[in-house]
């Protein structure tokens, strides 16, 4: 119990650290470096770090070459993503209306709108100024997307219809308010710069939080996927993970938008990296391909439990609960990567480990989502499964699991890159 509520403490500091993807690579990079990770660029030579990592953006991905490692040893890689739905600001923001000033932002992925309104929110991201130098900036609670009282429009009672243009743009200030601008850059210690461009998210404020009669919940804005990201992380950094096999962190960006860009799953990063390593060990190509051949991946991202009030979406007899350990996440038209094999090598993880798992598939009437596993397995060719612990509340601005999953999660990946 001491040790889940210890990874429980971590993990909400992680989110805390981590308002956007560029944060969480941030606060990734921060925790190898001090494990004794190296930080490599790939606008330089590699050399053949036997622990080290890259960064693209809002994407990591680092490595740990056990010695002796032969081809035939194969890689296991951990994959997540570091993104989440949100509301990003548009360029030109600044908006007016009936003496009030908003900022205009815009949908980023799939987030469930109406649990945006009336929380306290915060402006983070990347800032690059004219001279090149890219900042991180988190301001702090300074907007609020208002809901309309119920006694100017009886039918809100019932059903909200929002907007996207007209009821998601956030209260920003009344009469003329500081520039954004300069409040970004200020809050970014570059006051007085010139900004040229920007990636900046709204963000909920509220602290995550234990709660239940039995302390048993966790509640949090980016569960999904800073669960994974977290569990992954804590996994890769424990020794005891250490095995044969080349262990690969993959971090990935832009899950929720589809993975299509330089530093998403659909992206080039993991196989430039995975390239450039082998590469240094000396290997050509056809020794690089039966190393991938002798590989697999462990897909990680956030999954459902069984929602009480709505049972009726969910399979009858597959309804995963809070606690009872991670998903196996299942699929017939490989929306999830799982097969037979991989998920035999996810279950002998979870007995290495002793820990429980639950399997999740969709209801046949339900349209199932995707994650980074089939991407994975199609670029690379490799044996993947898909996993995730269960959470209520998905892309909601304030997402719930169980206490003792992330925990589950990590000790399962600890196993697997151990050679479960």
């Amino acid at each position: 119990m001491a040790a889940m509520a210890s990874h429980i403490d971590d993990l909400a500091a992680f989110v805390a650290a981590s308002p956007t993807s560029y944060h969480a690579a941030a606060e990734i990079a921060r925790r190898l470096d001090s494990s004794q990770f190296t930080a490599v660029r790939e606008a330089d030579p590699w050399q053949p770090e036997r622990r080290g990592y890259a960064v693209r953006d809002g994407a990591v991905i680092a490595w740990r070459i056990p010695d002796g490692w032969e081809p035939t040893d194969g890689v296991r890689i951990v994959g997540s993503h570091t993104d989440s739905p949100a509301l990003k600001l548009k360029p030109n923001p600044l908006l007016s209306s009936a003496g009030w000033k908003q900022l205009g932002v815009e949908v980023y992925g799939g987030p469930l709108l109406g649990t945006w309104l009336d929380r306290e929110l915060g402006l983070a991201g990347r800032l690059v100024t004219r001279d090149g130098d890219v900042r991180l900036v988190a301001t702090g609670p300074i907007l609020r997307v208002p809901h309309l009282a119920p006694h100017l429009d009886r039918t809100l009672a019932d059903h909200v219809q929002l907007d996207r243009q007209r009821h998601l743009q956030p209260v920003y200030a009344v009469g003329d308010g500081p520039d954004p601008y300069e409040l970004l850059l200020a809050a970014a210690g570059a006051p007085g710069a010139e900004l040229t461009a920007y990636d900046v998210f709204c963000y909920p404020t509220e602290p995550s939080a234990v709660f239940g009669a039995r302390g048993e919940f966790f509640a949090s804005w980016r569960l999904d996927n800073l669960s994974s990201v977290h569990a992954s992380l804590v996994a890769f950094l424990d020794e005891a993970s250490a095995g044969r096999s080349l262990a690969v962190l993959a971090a990935f960006d832009h899950e929720e938008v589809g993975s299509s860009t330089r530093s998403g799953a659909s992206g080039p990063f993991l196989a430039d990296v995975l390239r450039r390593l082998t590469t240094t060990l000396g290997l050509d190509e056809s020794a690089h391909l039966q190393a991938l051949a002798s590989s697999t991946c462990v897909s990680a991202d956030a999954g459902h439990a069984v929602h009480p009030s709505y049972a009726e979406h969910h399979d009858p007899t597959n309804r995963p609960l809070p606690n009872n350990g991670p998903l196996l996440k299942l699929n017939a038209q490989q929306r999830y990567a799982s097969d037979a094999t991989g998920s035999a090598i996810w279950y002998a993880a979870c007995r290495a480990a002793g820990v429980p798992t639950q399997e999740f598939v969709s209801n046949n009437a339900v349209p199932c989502g995707s994650t980074i596993g089939p991407l994975t397995a199609t670029r690379l060719g490799i044996v993947t499964v898909d996993v995730g612990i269960p959470l209520l509340s998905m892309h909601s601005a304030r997402e719930l699991c169980g206490v003792d999953d992330p925990g589950h999660l990590a000790r399962a990946l600890v196993a697997y890159w151990a050679g479960a």
